[in-house]
């Protein structure tokens, strides 16, 4: 990718600086987590594949929460390197920055955006249209997880992009349109429909399955 911007690199960054702004206590959109709790959370994910392993595997969730409890009481500014500093080289994350991109840049501008929108008056960001089109991308991909146990079909419709079917309908649902930018589309995806500022066009029934339906991991 020489030469070429790296957005996962771009919003870790981003979100290691709003950490150090808003301190180890601010609140998140993740349900229970506060910054220091997100914080830990990326340091298991790429650096205890054995705690990490827990977010899968329910008979090792205990030793996930011990481990990232643990990281959590971290001295603030050095938790915050240790994730502004990434994957370590021996994992592919780490030694390839395609991977990177493909496996962190929905990660850390999800987690970046739990942050911002869960603080008093937040702004509402506006991406460059490079990093927008890298994300719209990428999101067949990233539904193919996130919208698994979803029975109506998801049509992303986002301005200056396109259309494009991310789930198909199952059983006898229709789909829903859901419409507004890249980013706004991927939150919605990934289970924070509460803020995603998208609008949603489909008949009654399937738009009041996809209001009880669990979307994300």
């Amino acid at each position: 990718m020489a030469g070429m911007t790296r957005y996962a690199q771009k919003e870790r960054s981003g979100l290691c600086e709003t950490l150090l702004e808003v301190g180890p206590d601010a609140p998140t959109l993740c349900d229970g987590w506060q910054t220091k709790d997100l914080a830990a959370h990326l340091v298991v994910r790429e650096r205890r594949p054995d705690a990490a392993l827990g977010m899968f595997l329910p008979p090792l969730a205990g030793h996930l929460s011990s481990v990232q409890d643990g990281i959590a009481g971290s001295d603030w500014a050095t938790l915050v390197d240790r994730v502004r500093s990434g994957p370590p080289r021996w994992t592919p994350m780490g030694a390839l920055p395609a991977i990177d991109e493909r496996m962190n840049l929905a990660e850390f501008y999800i987690h970046h955006e739990d942050v911002l929108r869960a603080q008093p008056d937040a702004a509402h960001r506006t991406l460059e249209p490079a990093e927008d089109a890298a994300i719209w991308a990428a999101l067949p991909m990233l539904a193919k997880m996130t919208l698994r146990d979803c029975r109506v079909g998801i049509v992303a419709d986002c301005d200056g992009h396109g259309r494009r079917t991310l789930r198909e309908p199952k059983d006898q649902h229709g789909s829903v349109v859901v419409s507004g930018e890249p980013g706004e589309v991927l939150l919605f995806c990934y289970g924070r429909q509460a803020v995603a500022d998208v609008h949603l066009d489909g008949a009654d029934g399937d738009l009041k399955m996809i209001a009880g339906t669990s979307l994300g991991f």
